[in-house]
């Protein structure tokens, strides 16, 4: 009996460990989309009937319509579990304009994220704020 709680909780432990890579590399994946310009792969990771959704579309579209974009994202926190996670992020978004102008904009904030598992695949069903990826003026 001892033993079989043992492997239970080893095995409970492995799937948490796997649940957290697996959010991981979904939010690593947004930052490779957006660095490629590939809209339709950042915008795959999100349910579509996410609480501002349609913003979040419109503001990653223009962003990408103004010039090449890299980001480099830091999970700050990742807690839950197999079916639901919970991220801080701290983003680091840069822009180098299409237009000739002053030259590179660069911003950092602090973003949260909720995951939910659908099926095999991690969705994101909330993201505060979407307008991180609205560059700032000036």
């Amino acid at each position: 009996m001892w033993r079989r709680f043992l492997i239970l909780l080893s095995l409970a432990a492995l799937l948490r460990a796997d649940s957290e890579k697996d959010a991981w590399n979904l939010v690593h994946s947004l930052a490779d989309a957006l660095s490629a310009a590939n809209v339709t792969a950042f915008l795959d990771a999100f349910d579509r009937s996410m609480p501002g959704y349609d913003r979040l579309r419109t503001n990653v579209v223009g962003l990408l319509a103004q010039g090449d974009v890299g980001c480099n994202i830091e999970v700050t926190s990742n807690d839950g579990d197999d079916a639901e996670r919970t991220l801080t992020l701290d983003w680091i978004l840069t822009l180098e304009p299409k237009e000739v102008s002053p030259g590179m904009k660069r911003w950092e904030k602090k973003a949260r994220c909720r995951l939910k598992r659908v099926g095999k695949k991690w969705k994101i069903v909330s993201f505060e704020p979407v307008d991180l990826f609205l560059a700032p003026a000036g």
